[in-house]
């Protein structure tokens, strides 16, 4: 039976603390590259995750808001100082519609004014999907990138300890194993970077996408509200 006292000895030197400090300056440098990236990975999911659920309630109250309210002028105003691609949408909208009316003109392009209308609020939506979705390509990045990133410390680590036992001649498992248990602690370290940062890239991408789809179906219901407007306009 083993002696408790060597046991606990063993486990100390065996805790990832220990391992650290007793690690080449190479593998050392891969921890601490991983280890920021996790923090990285962690701040990005969280931001995100936070304003994603802030939009979506803004959307839906905005869109209560909206159909409720009837008048496109009087939602003008306190919708420019709106702070959600919902409202950003709707301005885009008006601003073109406002523009396009105001010209002068005896006559309106009809068929124009809808192409112009539908460019201006896909437009809107699509730089507010495009501004979320920037930092997720940087968790794709980790998620894929951070366990090759922590094979190399292995590798490295691992190749440090056989140039020990060759230099020592000593095979015995006392000397192998905390070089050994070094370079596998930086593999360990790349599996906790990456996989919350592919189960966050998957997780936030499928809220984007659900966010995108809701706008997309918000800006399909304003333009027809835009179109039939437009088609009961008389003598334009």
């Amino acid at each position: 039976m083993m002696d408790p006292d060597i046991a606990l000895k063993g486990a100390a030197e065996l805790s990832p603390l220990a391992l650290f400090l007793a690690a080449d300056i190479v593998v050392k440098a891969v921890m601490l590259g991983l280890l920021l990236a996790s923090i990285w990975s962690w701040a990005i999911i969280i931001e995100r995750s936070r304003r994603l659920g802030r939009m979506n309630g803004e959307a839906a109250k905005f869109e209560e808001w909206f159909w409720k309210s009837g008048d496109l002028d009087k939602m003008y105003e306190p919708s420019s100082r709106a702070d959600h691609p919902s409202a950003r949408a709707f301005i885009a909208g008006m601003n073109e519609w406002r523009r396009s009316l105001a010209n002068g003109r005896a006559t309106v392009d009809r068929e124009g004014l809808r192409a112009r209308l539908a460019s201006a609020i896909n437009v809107a939506i699509g730089r507010d999907i495009d501004e979320l979705s920037d930092r997720l390509s940087v968790l794709a990045t980790i998620g894929s990138v951070a366990p090759f990133v922590g094979l190399f410390g292995t590798v490295w680590g691992i190749m440090r300890s056989f140039a020990s036992i060759a230099a020592s001649q000593n095979t015995s498992l006392a000397v192998v194993a905390p070089g050994i248990a070094e370079a596998l602690f930086a593999t360990a370290i790349g599996l906790f970077a990456a996989i919350p940062a592919v189960i966050g890239y998957n997780r936030l991408l499928h809220r984007v996408n659900r966010l995108e789809a809701r706008l997309s179906a918000f800006a399909e219901e304003y333009l027809n509200l835009l179109s039939r407007q437009l088609d009961g306009m008389e003598g334009r």
